[in-house]
């Protein structure tokens, strides 16, 4: 039997934990009959790695394996399939890997270094329109020596290669189930990391269970995990205080946050978790769109929304303002979208669009996703239109869709104005910066910034200190202010809402804000 205490779980993950209490005994031969259920708002749009670079990575962490990852606590990439990684150069260029030898895919094949180089090659091959092939603008090829050791040829420096390699957009997959140059079609899914997928009902749940040939650094603390897929919060929380599920993660709104905290007594049953988030919101501007492609229209969007007003109506402290692209706790934050426009002002807005000789309410759709980040997202846009129409500047129409049918809108780039939410790859001011930009971003919406995409991310990759990297990302901040093409909105703090009976939650969450169910277990009871 072991035990850990409050203090130990915040030292491990820095969280906080909102319950009083949190040190009770978990029973190992319990541990072996334990099943965990998982409520979510966040649900795959793919089973295949090779297309995602979304919220389908909560699923991915758990059934697959990367080279590197971060087991709880780190917040740099320790080795998982791999026995060791690192460069072999002093220019950052060639990168490493050894596998731990006798690996096995969950279906029986050998995960060896050419499946390997398979796995991330049909990334770059198959390169979907959006998706994690964005990732790897550095890598020129990949090499194999033997059956253990895979060598990564860089075009340029790239100290954060191994954050990459860290993300489940690199998940390891045997060849013969996943063809080279297309995506898998069948429906399946074999990995070998934690789980195995056991089934998956698209929209409804996805059952897991341990992966009896997994080897990596996961201590897996139950037997099986549910993962149930929601469209509506308050639906979510009613299975969770009915105890319907166990566990939620990903779409809980700021008043069940609040209600949460409140400890009413119908509620006492129930605990909450808060740890520091990096995930970010921000509205997208379609430069192809004739209104949003004007830089005074965008200025003047920038200048009259109020984000104080809006988190503290709608996220009612669960969120703070953004005024960076980099959040706070990430190197080279800024407050430069603050610096340059200071309070909201219609006035100031007014003259940005007088002297552009717009002299008419502009008109604009903006399009929002109605299930990825929660039933907050609904009302937060309406704040938007109420800010902006009470201008007299904006006649603002409002269309939401399902994430599944909402990024296929963005990605044929059909929406003038969108909003996004960004979970990190990794917790690096690179990757706040790098995803948007350039003629392949993640957001399908061309964003030529030459000083930033041939200057300031090179510059800043030759550079293995990562905290020495704050002038590249302040500069690139400052050009993002200039271009208004991304408008950071606010910055979110992370909740795991559960039952009292399930320990674990503190450590749940890793660097990438993603989900490790294998930390969640069911308290030995008295």
């Amino acid at each position: 039997m072991f035990y850990r205490t409050c203090l130990q779980a915040a030292a491990a993950l820095a969280s906080i934990s909102l319950l009083a209490g949190c040190g009770l005994f978990a029973d190992e031969d319990a541990d072996r009959e334990q099943k965990i259920s998982v409520g979510t708002m966040s649900e795959p749009t793919t089973l295949d790695p090779a297309a995602a670079w979304d919220g389908s990575w909560e699923l991915f962490r758990n059934v697959f394996q990367t080279l590197v990852s971060f087991p709880t606590g780190s917040t740099t990439p320790q080795p998982d399939a791999a026995k060791s990684c690192r460069f072999t150069d002093t220019n950052n260029t060639l990168f490493e890997c050894e596998l731990r030898p006798g690996l096995t895919f969950s279906n029986g094949d050998k995960l060896d270094a050419a499946a390997v180089k398979h796995s991330i090659e049909r990334v770059q091959k198959i390169d979907v329109k959006g998706g994690p092939n964005g990732l790897l603008g550095s890598l020129e090829k990949v090499e194999t020596s033997g059956d253990l050791v895979v060598k990564f040829r860089l075009k340029d420096a790239d100290a954060t290669f191994p954050f990459i390699l860290a993300t489940p957009a690199m998940s390891l997959v045997p060849p013969d189930d996943y063809p080279a140059d297309k995506l898998r079609e069948d429906g399946g899914l074999t990995g070998s990391g934690p789980y195995v997928l056991d089934s998956y009902d698209k929209g409804k749940q996805a059952q897991l269970t341990k992966n009896p040939k997994y080897e990596g650094f996961a201590k897996r603390k139950n037997e099986a995990v549910t993962i149930r897929y929601f469209q509506d919060s308050e639906v979510m929380m009613g299975a969770l205080k009915k105890k319907d599920i166990d566990a939620i993660y990903r779409g809980l709104t700021a008043p069940e946050v609040v209600e949460l905290e409140s400890k009413k007594p119908e509620n006492e049953h129930l605990q909450l978790v808060e740890t520091v988030g990096a995930d970010i919101r921000y509205l997208v501007f379609n430069s192809k769109d004739p209104m949003a492609s004007k830089l005074p229209v965008r200025r003047a969007i920038a200048q009259i929304v109020d984000r104080g007003v809006l988190v503290d109506k709608v996220y009612k402290g669960t969120a703070e303002p953004l005024y960076s692209m980099v959040p706070k706790g990430i190197a080279g934050h800024t407050t430069e979208f603050f610096d340059r426009y200071g309070e909201p002002s219609v006035s100031k807005a007014r003259a940005i669009l007088k002297d552009a000789g717009i002299d008419k309410p502009v008109p604009l759709t903006f399009w929002y996703t109605t299930d990825r980040y929660g039933s907050a997202t609904a009302l937060e846009f309406a704040e938007l239109k109420r800010q902006l129409e009470a201008s007299g500047l904006f006649k603002i129409t409002l269309q939401g869709k399902p994430e599944k049918d909402f990024q296929v809108g963005w990605k044929q780039g059909e929406y003038p104005v969108f909003g996004r939410g960004w979970f990190p790859d990794f917790p690096d001011p690179d990757n706040f910066v790098a995803p948007f930009v350039g003629s392949k971003n993640v957001l399908n919406t061309p964003y030529e910034s030459p000083e930033i995409t041939d200057n300031l991310l090179p510059a800043s990759r030759r550079e293995s200190d990562r905290g020495a990297v704050t002038k590249q990302f302040e500069r690139a901040q400052e050009i993002l202010v200039d271009d208004v093409r991304l408008l950071p909105l606010w910055q979110g703090k992370l909740y795991v809402a559960a039952s009292e009976e399930v320990g674990g939650g503190e450590l749940a969450l890793d660097p990438q804000t993603v989900m490790q169910m294998w930390e969640l277990y069911r308290k030995a009871s008295w």
